[in-house]
């Protein structure tokens, strides 16, 4: 950096050079860090003492790009790192939970006059890149044309695939049997062009087409959050239990699709495998197909035949359905309607895509279950493409699952929903999604034993899936095993603080054991995490109903009534706090109500114990059983 004063803050052994952009030891050497890492040190290292918000860093660091709050954690998880910090230490950096990051370390700031003398950024070089970073930057595209040319001239052509191999099938044998494998979330190979919805759909597609077989796949849901630039892969390999990854860069520009991917084994970092391919786009499809291959034969596993479908031949459609579950599974209620929009457009391209209706109607669930949207406004539009889905392809196992979860939640059959879960587990008795899903309908109609064995071959499957942990913990508290549902509660809480399902789910435990200030602290904890959900606001006033505080209770309930003038809220939430007033006859008015607009919280009628109180009277029983949860 010509010109200008130098910025240089010290802090406990480290100069941060705001000039050159470099973190340097004590000793003058350099700490290699991501760009968008080492914004964020610098951002909260200018903020030292003060709590800077998750909103303001995300802003500030992606001002033009939406990011998921992962992002964010991971790269504070990543700085962490490289700083020495060990687990909740909060040398230099602290969280606050709720809210945002602490910079807690003293810091001095200096015109960097009697610092060491170092590289710009710049000219480090490989010096300074971490291996991720030296990866992306070796493209064919950025690479200079006479070195490309020679890399032309000894590529070799395969014919069967109609694809380009630019560097020979480098597989070691593997030293015994891999029983478990994680695809993480694909890269790009240049960052500044990247479309993070195709990287996860290359990573959708190849779990999908590696499991089913001896291996053990961690589905999207698990690896997702393991998707930075300089994701350590064995790292995340231990976090997810298994032992190996997959970890690989792609990137699609000017009609052609280049890919590389690498097998490694986690116990020692040891690669396994490893390629290099450079396809028309128009081929993709018979590009996953031989990776997919490739990592099987360095597994010694088979794929089965399911799972070497393709079920669309156009690169369009497969395109929108990418983006679509890209923005769906932020779960935020205006990414979740730009999901459907993309799963639509999908459909309007290629109306025998039946995986685009399976996600569709995830998407229109999940508007009802995370979102506060009305049911009849959208839960039929669920059921419909769900039905659609099983027309097109009866053996698809997560067509099955979608109706089966319509069937229960809105149609409140639990008859019908238990025969598409079990038809799902049959046709893919693997998949995570219909274990949980029918875990959950044993669950809340009262069949814990069932339950139990059941969420536990999902975790089996996906040991470290937030939701399956949470839904674990209240499982086993519906089964009346409340000590040991806290503890997986807990644990599970460790692994994500801000996760709101979990703080709700411990909030009732503490209202079945009378613990009124702990069942609200937790039921504020999941209403600020989860953006205002009504059943935690709910669950706070009728804490403090039970706990004698009528005014604090009846101020609850305005707050929800006023706010289902402007929104719609479940009946099920506004009927609790009338309940724990001793209001009955208001309660069941609005229990009513919530069965007459199929509102999906109903179905947790039976099992929920804030309607302890009322399972004497005749008009609840008769609900119950309206409902079919006998």
């Amino acid at each position: 950096m010509n010109g200008g004063e130098r910025q240089v803050y010290e802090f406990e052994g480290f100069l941060l050079d705001a000039g050159k952009r470099l973190l340097i030891r004590e000793d003058a050497e350099v700490v290699p860090l991501m760009p968008k890492a080492l914004d964020i040190l610098l951002h909260l290292v200018q903020r030292a003492g003060t709590v800077v918000e998750k909103d303001e860093l995300m802003s500030s660091i992606w001002p033009d790009t939406i990011v998921e709050e992962n992002n964010l954690t991971q790269n504070i998880s990543a700085l962490r790192r490289v700083l020495g910090e060990k687990h909740r230490e909060n040398r230099f950096i602290a969280t606050v939970p709720g809210r945002g990051y602490k910079f807690v370390a003293a810091v001095s700031k200096s015109n960097g006059v009697n610092t060491p003398d170092v590289p710009e950024a710049a000219d480090l070089g490989e010096r300074a890149m971490p291996d991720a970073a030296r990866d992306n930057r070796e493209t064919l595209a950025s690479r200079p044309r006479p070195l490309f040319l020679i890399v032309a001239a000894i590529v070799v052509v395969s014919v069967g695939a109609g694809f380009f191999i630019l560097t020979g099938d480098r597989t070691a044998p593997v030293d015994g049997k891999i029983s478990s494998l994680a695809v993480l979330p694909f890269k790009p190979l240049v960052t500044e062009n990247r479309d993070e919805s195709m990287e996860l759909g290359m990573t959708d597609t190849l779990i999908s087409k590696l499991s089913g077989g001896d291996v053990a796949v961690r589905p999207l849901a698990a690896v997702r959050r393991f998707g930075l630039i300089d994701q350590d892969p064995v790292a995340a390999g231990r976090a997810l239990g298994v032992e190996a990854v997959m970890d690989g860069s792609i990137q699609i520009a000017n009609d052609r699709v280049r890919v590389s991917a690498k097998l490694i084994r986690v116990s020692d970092g040891r690669q396994l495998w490893a390629d290099q391919f450079n396809e028309k786009a128009a081929d993709i499809f018979e590009l996953q197909d031989s990776i997919s291959e490739r990592v099987a034969t360095a597994l010694r596993t088979t794929l089965g035949t399911s799972n070497k479908r393709n079920y669309t031949d156009s690169l369009e459609a497969y395109q929108l359905y990418a983006k679509g579950k890209f923005h769906a599974a932020r779960l935020v209620l205006p990414e979740v309607q730009k999901g459907i929009a993309y799963f639509e457009q999908a459909i309007a391209v290629d109306p025998a895509y039946a995986l685009a209706y399976v996600e569709l109607a995830n998407a229109h669930r999940t508007m009802v279950m995370t979102n506060d949207a009305r049911p009849g406004d959208v839960m039929p539009k669920a059921k419909a493409a769900a039905v659609k889905a099983v027309e097109l392809d009866e053996t698809l196992a997560e067509a099955h699952n979608a109706l089966a979860m319509t069937a229960f939640w809105y149609d409140f059959d639990r008859v019908t929903a238990e025969k598409h879960h079990l038809r799902a587990a049959e046709l893919d008795s693997r998949s995570v999604q219909a274990r949980f899903a029918y875990a959950h309908l044993l669950s809340n109609t009262g069949r814990h034993t069932e339950a139990i064995t059941e969420i536990k071959r999902a975790l089996e499957l996906e040991p470290v899936s937030l939701v399956t942990n949470a839904l674990h913990g209240q499982i086993l508290h519906f089964a009346g095993s409340d000590e040991e549902a806290l503890r997986v509660l807990r644990a599970t809480g460790e692994m994500e603080p801000n996760f709101w399902l979990v703080p709700l789910f411990m909030s009732r435990i503490y209202l079945k054991q009378g613990a009124w200030d702990d069942a609200i602290a937790a039921a504020e904890k999941a209403r600020d995490s989860s953006g205002g959900n009504s059943e935690a606001v709910a669950t706070i006033g009728f804490a403090h109903a039970m706990a004698g505080r009528t005014r604090e209770a009846r101020a609850v309930l305005r707050e929800l009534e006023e706010r289902s003038k402007s929104r719609y809220v479940s009946a099920y939430s506004l009927a609790q706090i009338p309940a724990a007033l001793g209001d009955t006859g208001k309660a069941l008015d609005r229990l009513e109500a919530g069965f007459e607009n199929r509102d999906v919280l109903m179905m947790f009628l039976k099992v929920d114990g804030k309607w302890d109180s009322m399972r004497s009277e005749p008009r609840f029983a008769d609900l119950i059983r309206r409902m079919h949860l006998e």
